[in-house]
């Protein structure tokens, strides 16, 4: 797995005039985006967590691109007028910690180039295509075991004495390079002063020549890339390699359904094909690594992982939810359940099902807790712990956390959430918020794949339960906790690919970080409300005592309404709702959860007007 890229930006672009006098030419639009931010996107895409750009020229601009883009470092290369790619490189190197992706600023890419040399075995490879008649080519030659050899801009001398056998192709300005090769590579820059104009290809092929440290040329011949140094090669650029690479990367797109339901989510292709990865025995060390970032990570949104850790299962929310309640009660303890929802219910059933002693304290589905009486029940000196739902799913109501962990913790509570549609969704402090155990899912906010379930546990609470019996085996959260610190292995098998999907999740949700998130998800709430105003039809709850993920909404006074015929309606057109679940009330439930967009909620606002038209409702 490849976690780093390079990308050598520092150069004064000259040949491209004014155009780059005061802009660096990684900043030249095609079809509206930079197209160096465009290879950042392709990047973590491909599941790349840390972009280092080299910059010079124009530094600003990079600089700036870092702001948007929190997975961007930046290294100015302070004589960059006087070096080449080379010693860009060369200042960037110091953060390189392993294998990574080494790019040119100025070029456009299908971005199967990454793909191939990822799943390539070797570890340092350089991405070659055939004859592209750009006019301004590096060639490589390269012998029958696909070793480079020599590297120019001349072909015949490239060719040399072996023309007539000696395979040849052009550099695109892609590579993956080991951190041995790399050292190499500075070795030998660093080992004579009049090397300072050297590019960066030039020495890896001196390095794989001459350093016992072998390159190799993985040739593509049709590949679809172009890089940029003067006005003509833009106008080839984007006149017949972009409609290319367009073409290529929408026969990879997977067909669009936009789920509102509440979960799993609408997820982006990124997290859909990083299952799509080597098979790998769980056991392995490599693995391990994995599913520790993951944990670290997750845990990261929402508390400091000195004070809290995250223990992980396979299996659903409703299994972290069982893992939480079954494991956090303590012997003779007593649980309060606040049951408002569907999901409340399902905590009191879970303690239920383990015989746990147990009060439920109910409030509306609709209306906000009574947190007088609550306070009363804290007070009375009979529970250990509260279990509670953060976001409750049912309705969209939004439990005041704020105010109710603090005040069980004030009477000496342990407390239990299920955070499983509020995780990740907007911005959360688990300690500020006073929650010590808080239970959540691979498949909602955070926008991966159903069949990861986990607990985010405050570390001194977990510990207290070393020598408790176990309620249950598999979902045994502080045993689950010891044996991954003591191996770094889960128990049982994991769901490795759905590990690899939530990784990616991971990245774009640091990417867009959760404040945008909310923001997004927000601004669909904003436009779906204010259409279910204008067709005149009524939420179960008020709006501000919505989750803004979640909006339940009465089912209209009309023997023609069907919730079936209206979820096909949508299904139709590419959109999946979800029926209430409260038995009492008529509702349906619209999310805007996941990989949605504000003008995809304005579409389906659009399909929902048309289907209440049809039955006379507006």
């Amino acid at each position: 797995m490849i976690r780093q890229a390079v990308i050598l930006a520092a150069g004064l672009g000259s040949r491209f005039g004014s155009r780059t006098k005061e802009m660096p030419k990684g900043f030249i639009e095609i079809d509206g985006i930079p197209i160096v931010e465009r290879s950042v996107r392709k990047l973590i895409e491909a599941g790349v967590e840390d972009v280092i750009i080299g910059t010079g020229h124009c530094a600003s601009y990079y600089e700036d691109l870092s702001k948007r883009y929190p997975c961007i470092r930046t290294v100015q290369n302070a004589d960059y007028a006087a070096t080449s790619s080379m010693g860009t490189l060369a200042v960037c190197a110091s953060l390189v910690e392993g294998d990574f992706y080494l790019l040119e600023s100025d070029i456009i890419y299908d971005a199967a180039g990454l793909f191939v040399l990822a799943n390539d075995v070797r570890r340092d490879v350089i991405l070659a295509s055939g004859a592209t008649e750009s006019g301004d080519e590096v060639y490589l030659a390269y012998g029958s075991d696909g070793r480079l050899s020599r590297v120019g801009k001349d072909k015949a001398k490239v060719l040399g004495p072996s023309a007539d056998s000696s395979p040849v192709a052009e550099l695109v300005g892609i590579s993956k390079i080991g951190k041995v090769t790399l050292d190499k590579m500075l070795a030998y820059y660093k080992s004579d002063p009049a090397l300072k104009k050297i590019d960066y290809e030039t020495v890896l092929a001196q390095v794989s020549v001459s350093m016992e440290s072998p390159v190799f040329v993985r040739r593509v011949e049709f590949y679809a890339w172009a890089e940029m140094d003067d006005e003509a090669m833009l106008d080839r650029a984007v006149k017949h390699v972009w409609p290319r690479i367009q073409e290529n990367e929408s026969l990879h797109a997977v067909r669009r359904e936009v789920l509102l339901d509440p979960g799993p989510s609408t997820t982006s292709d990124s997290v859909k094909y990083a299952q799509v990865c080597p098979d790998i025995c769980p056991r392995e060390a490599e693995f391990g690594s994995l599913v520790g970032w993951c944990a670290e990570s997750l845990t990261s949104f929402v508390a400091d992982p000195k004070d809290y850790t995250c223990v992980m299962f396979g299996c659903s929310g409703t299994g972290a939810d069982e893992a939480m309640v079954s494991s956090c009660v303590p012997p003779g303890g007593r649980l309060l359940v606040v049951d408002n929802g569907a999901y409340g219910a399902r905590l009191a059933k879970i303690a239920s099902v383990y015989k746990i002693d147990m009060d439920v304290f109910k409030g509306s589905p609709s209306e906000p807790l009574d947190l007088a009486a609550l306070e009363d029940a804290f007070k009375s000196g009979r529970y250990s712990s509260l279990a509670i739902v953060y976001h409750e799913t049912t309705t969209g109501l939004l439990n005041p956390l704020e105010k109710i962990c603090p005040l069980a913790k004030r009477y000496g509570l342990v407390t239990l959430v299920d955070a499983v549609s509020a995780y990740c969704g907007m911005p959360m402090d688990l300690d500020a918020l006073g929650i010590d155990f808080a239970s959540a899912t691979s498949n909602k906010h955070i926008q991966g794949m159903a069949g990861i379930g986990f607990v985010i546990c405050r570390r001194s609470e977990l510990e207290k339960q070393k020598d408790w019996p176990m309620r249950s085996y598999y979902l045994n959260i502080y045993d689950q906790y010891r044996f991954f610190e003591e191996t770094g292995q889960t128990r049982f098998t994991p769901p490795v690919q759905t590990f690899y999907a939530l990784r990616q999740a991971i990245l774009e949700t640091r990417q867009e970080t959760v404040e945008r998130r909310f923001a997004r998800y927000s601004g669909c709430w904003n436009i779906l409300v204010a259409a279910l105003k204008e067709m005149g039809l009524k939420m179960l709850v008020k709006e501000e005592h919505q989750s803004h993920f979640i909006t339940a909404v009465l089912v209209p006074d009309t023997p023609r309404y069907s919730f079936t015929r209206m979820h096909d309606y949508a299904k139709e057109r590419g959109y999946t709702i979800y029926p209430g679940k409260l038995g009492n009330i008529g509702t349906f439930r619209i999310a805007n959860m996941g990989d949605i967009r504000p003008s995809e909620m304005e579409r389906f606002v659009g399909i929902l007007r048309d289907y209440m038209h049809s039955i006379g409702v507006c």
